[in-house]
């Protein structure tokens, strides 16, 4: 099976247009689609509706949407009715299986002075695959400061390896006559982690390797599918310069793909698709089996 996670930037490519096709055309025959920048009524791409627009682009994917905030850009009286718009900014799962079970996990932030934050979250998704019963997340870590994405990983870090114990989204269903959903243990979480490998918030998720070693293999961090699969160089680079992007010194990987300890042998094969332009960012695939 085939995953991609790709930081759409609200639909602005680096020609500084909007084009959510391209972004769709992009991701289109992934099994599993992860998300990020997903907005609707955005005034920096004319208020489009981008979970409408993605889901009429590909109708054979089931999909969840999850909104961090809503911000009131709008309110009126229309017709003897209350109606209000919103700004919504969030992360989005795609799926060719149905989505069992989904919930939105806001992560911890600081209020910010000078420099814009808000409000960031982690999509999780319960999907029956080939492999057997997975959770997948669409993250979007904090792009201003190590200690805030530290935070925000501690906090994702519990609820993936908790999950169980924690019961996910939903359990005790027996109590209104459903058949209570599985828990497993098995996840991948991609997405945009604004983040360094090897800085102190990557280790904090992913663990550092021994001198000997190399990188333990253990229950209680997540696997970094690239260093897996002994994937290096610049081929990595997720993040593009759109004032400088032929400038490939100023590229970055700050987009991963992270699966549980039980999934590692399961890798097959992770790229980035360095020719997608419709992001400032580039989709990260891996491949499972």
């Amino acid at each position: 099976m085939k995953l991609v996670t790709y930081n759409i930037q609200y639909g602005i490519g680096l020609d500084g247009q909007y084009d959510v096709a391209r972004i769709t055309d992009t991701v289109r025959g992934a099994d599993v689609i992860a998300l990020q920048e997903v907005t609707r009524n955005n005034p920096r791409n004319g208020g489009r509706d981008m979970v409408a627009e993605i889901g009429e682009a590909l109708p054979d994917y089931f999909a969840v949407y999850g909104s961090n905030f809503e911000a009131n850009i709008g309110s009126r009286i229309e017709n003897g009715r209350a109606i209000t718009t919103t700004f919504q900014l969030g992360n989005m799962m795609l799926s060719k299986t149905p989505i069992l079970l989904s919930r939105n996990l806001l992560l911890p932030r600081s209020r910010s002075f000078e420099m814009m934050n808000f409000q960031r979250g982690a999509l999780e998704a319960l999907i029956e695959t080939p492999l057997g019963f997975i959770r997948f997340y669409s993250i979007h870590l904090d792009h201003r400061s190590p200690l805030e994405r530290t935070s925000q990983i501690q906090f994702l870090r519990r609820r993936l390896l908790n999950y169980a114990l924690e019961g996910g989204a939903l359990s005790g269903v027996a109590e209104i006559g459903l058949p209570e959903l599985p828990h497993p243990e098995a996840f991948v979480a991609m997405g945009d982690f604004n983040m360094l490998a090897g800085s102190p918030e990557y280790v904090e998720l992913a663990g550092r390797p021994d001198h000997q070693f190399g990188m333990p293999l253990t229950a209680d961090f997540a696997v970094d599918a690239a260093v897996r699969l002994n994937a290096t160089g610049d081929d990595l680079a997720s993040w593009v310069d759109p004032k400088d992007p032929a400038n490939t010194s100023r590229h970055k990987r700050i987009d991963y793909v992270f699966t549980s300890a039980s999934l590692a042998r399961s890798l097959r094969r992770l790229w980035v698709d360095s020719k997608a332009t419709g992001s400032d960012h580039l989709p990260v695939w891996v491949e499972l089996g």
